[in-house]
């Protein structure tokens, strides 16, 4: 069994050292190299990197990887093995993942939980919510066997985020090619022309509610492993700014 995540960055970074763990610099064309595998070969989407972020990596590998599992994590965010120590050496180890595959169709991280709000309303008050607006319409007009699944998410108030997944080959050629329809047509048809460099990135969030959308359409037999990040989060900071968003409707500025 092939197991190639890739790790999507747009800077040097410590990455895992496991053989399992491809480091991938998305948005790579027209950048300096890091020295890392880049997302311009082959065929891309590269260039849509500013607004697509790590899709533009999960655009590539779909299209360019040759493996049994293929998957998705982040230089500041992985999934959780049983490794002890510091954050590098709790990330899932490529024999790890092989033992959890078995049988399996894909691993996922654990669904994050909002508790308070809404996906919808969580979405509604910390960016701009006309994309996953369209985006609905997009999947009542093209999927309409999706849409319920689709509204469904909305009033959840837990979701797999982040884009992070590893996925059997053909349940991943079968996601994105349901996944880019949805965002190239999303391209087309929302003007981004007033959106900040900040909220320009819908893309890559309106995706992250689209996995369970697609997931609830396609079950799929999978294993949820914790998230590790190298990187301390300051809650207080997050938490103030989604309490912000939530009651005095000033929307996020940037990423977490």
């Amino acid at each position: 069994m092939k197991v190639t995540v890739i790790v999507a960055a747009h800077k040097p970074y410590a990455m895992p050292t496991d053989p399992m763990y491809l480091p991938l610099q998305v948005g790579a064309e027209g950048k300096e190299p890091i020295g890392f595998a880049t997302d311009n070969t082959g065929e891309h989407i590269s260039e849509k990197n500013a607004t697509f972020c790590e899709l533009t990596g999960l655009y590539w590998a779909w299209k360019n990887l040759d493996a049994d599992y293929v998957g998705l994590c982040h230089y500041r965010r992985h999934f959780g093995g049983k490794g002890k120590g510091e954050p590098l050496q709790r990330v899932l180890t490529e024999a790890e993942a092989v033992r959890l595959l078995e049988g399996k169709d894909g691993i996922l991280p654990k669904k994050r939980q909002y508790y308070i709000e809404t996906l919808y309303s969580h979405y509604e008050h910390t960016c701009h919510v006309e994309p996953l607006d369209v985006a609905g319409e997009i999947i009542r007009e093209k999927y309409p066997a999706y849409l319920p699944a689709f509204e469904r998410l909305k009033k959840r108030t837990g979701a797999h985020m982040f884009n992070m997944m590893i996925l059997r080959r053909d349940h991943l050629d079968a996601y994105c090619a349901w996944l880019f329809d949805i965002l190239f047509e999303l391209e087309r048809r929302v003007d981004a022309t007033d959106y900040d460099a900040f909220h320009a990135r819908f893309f890559g969030r309106v995706s992250e509610l689209m996995l369970d959308v697609w997931l609830e359409q396609n079950p799929l037999n999978v294993v949820e492993v914790p998230l590790v990040s190298p990187e301390r989060t300051n809650w207080f900071k997050k938490g103030g700014s989604f309490l912000m968003a939530k009651f005095f409707k000033k929307k996020y500025k940037k990423s977490f």
